[in-house]
């Protein structure tokens, strides 16, 4: 008999490794990058284990882009958490977690593959704008101000021009221009 019938089954900690295994295949080589085959290979988990959790890849990605808006839904509640103004306190929050995404380079690649998969994929785009929309929604009362839109679409701005490292936004200019974007919020 082999090992596997006498292994115990983790089945939750065997797909958060697949997720974290195609995060890291994504970041080092692009979305096409994350195959079944290498993410099997890289997580030493048996393609029939992958197929198990993710019978597609598009299965895979989608899970890939789930655990990583939760991820970022979590980064954003506890900034939240931490900010005592109501007024623009989501969007406080959800300007310094994209703008935090540099500081974490791990995320930032991650994001950065997504981001760019997000152009190319309608069920992503989907995906992102429903998770727009419910926040737009949920905070409807505290940022749903235009200076507070304003603010959003300056974020997701300095999002990809971190993602494209089109812009050299560093140090004093990228703190001033942070800050001043703040300012907004309270608007």
């Amino acid at each position: 008999m082999s090992n596997a019938h006498h292994r115990k089954k983790q089945p939750v900690l065997v797909r958060q490794q697949l997720l974290e295994v195609a995060a890291r295949l994504a970041a080092s080589d692009g979305m096409a990058g994350v195959t079944l085959d290498a993410v099997s290979a890289a997580s030493n988990v048996s393609k029939g284990g992958l197929l198990h959790h993710f019978p597609t890849k598009n299965a895979l990605l989608d899970a890939l882009f789930e655990s990583l808006l939760e991820k970022f839904d979590t980064d954003i509640e506890e900034l939240m958490r931490g900010d005592p103004l109501p007024q623009g306190r989501f969007t406080r929050a959800y300007l310094r977690a994209v703008s935090g995404l540099k500081e974490r380079p791990d995320d930032s690649r991650s994001w950065t593959q997504v981001t760019i998969a997000l152009l190319a994929e309608p069920r992503l785009r989907l995906r992102w704008r429903q998770w727009v929309q419910a926040r737009a929604e949920e905070y409807i009362g505290t940022d749903s101000s235009l200076d507070a839109q304003v603010v959003r679409f300056a974020a997701d701005g300095l999002w990809f021009a971190d993602t494209l490292e089109s812009h050299d936004i560093n140090g004093v200019l990228r703190r001033d221009l942070i800050d001043r974007l703040v300012e907004l919020t309270g608007k």
